[in-house]
């Protein structure tokens, strides 16, 4: 860990399906009448355009792993 905040269990986390890239500009093809680039933004669907996830919750006391 680096800096002088500590890690905390609510700490954003970077989305795992986007990998923190979560708006991206798709070109339609072509371009319009002025020469410009048509484009369109679409966001992550898992994080909505944020890159970052919530950190899960902490498994309860008492839960045991079967090995």
């Amino acid at each position: 860990m680096t800096g002088t905040t500590p890690a905390t269990i609510n700490n954003p986390r970077i989305c795992p399906d986007c990998d923190g890239f979560a708006s991206v500009g798709v070109t339609l093809g072509g371009r319009d009448r002025h020469g410009h680039l048509r484009t369109i933004t679409a966001h992550c669907p898992a994080c909505h355009g944020t890159g970052t996830r919530t950190a899960r919750r902490p498994r309860p006391l008492g839960w045991e792993v079967a090995a």
